[in-house]
């Protein structure tokens, strides 16, 4: 029967090992379009912030929390994420997070208070995106290894071109229908999310058998041989035993012994053969062929101290990622920059984010130190160019900051969620449970991030003063980072002395049962037995 083509196109990938390509692409693609419908539009409503503070009278604290909150929404539903991921599968999840991304906007476009907004772009687009967003970051790392971190850097760029392409766009815009049918034009194009769930095909990866079935072929030959060489063994002993105790036994009996001792090893040779043969069927049932299925949650990563440092560089960065971009096209008009050339601010950061995310991915592919430390090395540039925002007050200088905010926040953004999978941090086989946790503990600064520029700013009446928390925060983060290495050196060693000692414990073990085994085998055995008078000749030879 055939197979329909809409099956074999759209149905589960299987590969003889991670494929570095093939459908991945597809999915590739399918994370380009999502990076562009949801951080790329998240960090492009900084455009409405003048007009949403004219139209409903309130402050720069006030509409910043509708970022804050959808931010928030965002970052701290991830468990639920990973958690509906891994109960109905990525697709499904991916296309209702589209589904809530559009409603959300849309709606938010027939508003009458900047509370409603807190509720259909701040809660509702949020968990759209958190639905949307992790699982297909998830499933691309999977189908990629030796070349995720280019790909990832490659397709999260879709950010960038979303900034870029947006800002000015719905700046000229909004001049001409207004920033509601701005907001209704947007959401239709983040419907667009719910076709890209199609393309998350799942995949699996099953080794090929001929090398298996060789392997058993050889094992059960080996086994066999075992066996052979157990029969010869006791065949030699017993023939031995009754030349030595010519003189005692008559042919009769040591005949009888000798098939006894044949019987015994008969015996073990076809239990040691069986106790093979059953070992190989459970090592088949338990491979890759048939994995167990995996944990809605696993918050066993929390014991990870790696990961623990790790998280807490994710929660002070992310005070940096957001209010950059919301409060740049008012800090530039603060400083004299015409409003229509202070739009064109957060285009330069995203070509300028386009060329980090691009060449972070080449780096990483050919560095051979730890990629913790290249990341290490662009959050403290990045901490110094948000440093650079508060001392700088003409339009070239602002470029300047601009583009090179945009190239380290483009490095730093496309593979501090991505590098999870690597072994300096958790692997990718915890991965899965792990992003969920991580994006978790960041949705309190994400919470925090925006509204406290805002704050800083009514205080201050200066829009620079936002970029304080930014770089502070941006700071501990890399104090943070700096600890991952350390951690993760320390926790291999303990465990590397920990398999040490239990490898001693067991043959310490062993050796003691089989002391014991013996000294039961000389209790046990009878008056007349070929062991009994082995031990009783050399007791008397002592004597």
């Amino acid at each position: 029967m055939r197979v329909p083509y809409s099956q074999r196109c759209l149905g589960p990938k299987v590969y003889p090992e991670v494929p570095d390509g093939g459908w991945g692409w597809a999915v590739a693609a399918a994370f380009f379009l999502v990076e562009v419908c949801t951080y790329g539009t998240l960090k492009s409503l900084g455009v409405f912030l003048q007009d949403l503070m004219e139209e409903f009278g309130e402050s720069n604290s006030r509409v910043s929390w509708v970022i804050s909150i959808c931010v928030f929404i965002f970052t701290f539903t991830a468990p639920l994420s990973i958690m509906l991921s891994n109960r109905f599968g990525y697709r499904p999840v991916v296309m209702i997070g589209g589904f809530l991304i559009s409603l959300g906007t849309i709606t938010s476009a027939f508003t009458n208070s900047i509370n409603e907004m807190y509720i259909t772009i701040g809660l509702v687009s949020g968990l759209g995106y958190c639905l949307t967003f992790l699982p297909t970051v998830t499933i691309l790392a999977q189908y990629f290894s030796r070349r995720r971190a280019l790909v990832t850097s490659v397709a999260s760029s879709g950010e960038s071109f979303a900034i870029f392409a947006f800002a000015p766009a719905f700046t000229t815009l909004k001049e001409h229908i207004g920033w509601r049918y701005c907001l209704v034009i947007l959401g239709t194009i983040q419907a667009s999310v719910i076709g890209c769930g199609l393309l998350l095909c799942p995949i699996i990866i099953e080794p090929k058998l001929v090398k298996e079935d060789s392997e058993a072929d050889k094992d059960s030959l080996s086994l066999k041989q075992t066996a052979y060489k157990l029969e010869n063994e006791q065949t030699r002993t017993s023939i031995s035993s009754t030349v030595s105790r010519g003189s005692e036994d008559s042919g009769v009996t040591s005949l009888s012994a000798s098939n006894v001792d044949l019987r015994s090893a008969g015996a073990e040779s076809k239990a040691l053969m069986q106790w093979g043969v059953q070992d190989k069927e459970a090592e088949v049932e338990a491979g890759p062929l048939n994995p167990s299925s995996p944990k809605l949650m696993d918050f066993s990563v929390l014991k990870d101290a790696a990961f623990i440092w790790y998280s807490l560089f994710g929660l002070f960065a992310t005070l940096g990622f957001f209010a950059p971009q919301l409060y740049i096209i008012e800090l530039s008009k603060s400083r004299g920059v015409e409003p229509s050339m202070a739009s064109y601010m957060l285009s330069v950061m995203a070509v300028a984010e386009i060329f980090g995310r691009l060449s972070i991915g080449v780096v990483l592919n050919k560095v051979r130190c730890r990629k913790t430390m290249v990341l290490l090395g662009c959050v403290v540039l990045l901490c110094l160019v948000l440093v650079a925002f508060t001392i700088v007050w003409e339009f070239w200088g602002l470029v300047v900051c601009c583009a090179l905010y945009g190239y380290f926040m483009g490095t730093v953004g496309s593979i501090h969620i991505p590098m999870l999978a690597e072994e300096d941090v958790v692997g990718i086989q915890r991965m899965a449970s792990s992003v969920g946790v991580y994006v978790f503990i960041q949705s309190f600064a994400g919470l925090a991030g925006p509204p406290l520029g805002g704050v800083l700013v009514d205080v201050t009446q200066n829009y620079g003063a936002a970029f304080y928390s930014c770089a502070v925060g941006m700071g501990l983060s890399a104090i943070c980072l700096a600890l991952v290495g350390p951690a993760k050196s320390g926790m291999c060693q303990r465990q590397s002395r920990n398999i040490d000692e239990g490898r001693s414990t067991e043959e310490e073990e062993k050796m003691s049962q089989d002391s014991n085994q013996t000294f039961l085998e000389v209790d046990l055995a009878p008056e007349d037995s070929p062991i009994r008078q082995a031990l009783d000749q050399d007791n008397a030879s002592v004597i």
